[in-house]
């Protein structure tokens, strides 16, 4: 299996730059299911940012569960950007992702086996399957597993 680590893809249509982190997918297919005209796995460069408007770049992009895609505005600064984040919800939801992993959102404190703790403010798929090489979280391993559930 390819390297991922490290590897980061920049895609833009002049508004708006969609970031792609492939080690940090987990292949749900939320994005092309979403935004088929934009995020297209069939194809190569698989992203075309083209295809869509920003405000359904963004909506689409905002949906990703394992913060393998994101994107910045291309006029405004990486400080601005942080500024204008959408608050984050102190209730938590766990979602149930068919055949996948289980989608959690909120203030998160995560106590792993090894007795360190992760704090999340954020969207995180936690593993269903069992297979995944990074516990607690999911590494899309279920696909290559068929699970089913």
């Amino acid at each position: 299996m390819k390297d991922l680590k490290g590897i980061v893809k920049e895609y833009s249509n002049g508004e708006v730059t969609i970031i792609w982190k492939p080690e940090k997918c987990i292949h749900s297919t939320i994005c092309w299911h979403g935004l088929p005209d934009v995020f297209n796995p069939e194809i190569r460069p698989w992203i075309n940012p083209q295809a869509a408007s920003s405000p359904k770049i963004i909506e689409q992009v905002d949906k990703c569960p394992s913060g393998a895609l994101s994107y910045f505005y291309n006029d405004k600064t990486k400080e601005e950007i942080k500024k204008t984040d959408k608050p984050k919800s102190e209730e938590t939801t766990i979602e149930v992702i068919p055949s996948g992993p289980l989608l959690v959102t909120g203030n998160l404190r995560i106590v792993k086996k090894d007795g360190s703790i992760d704090l999340k403010q954020e969207q995180i798929a936690l593993c269903r399957c069992g297979c995944t090489k990074n516990s607690p979280y999911c590494d899309g391993s279920h696909i290559t597993v068929c699970f089913k559930g």
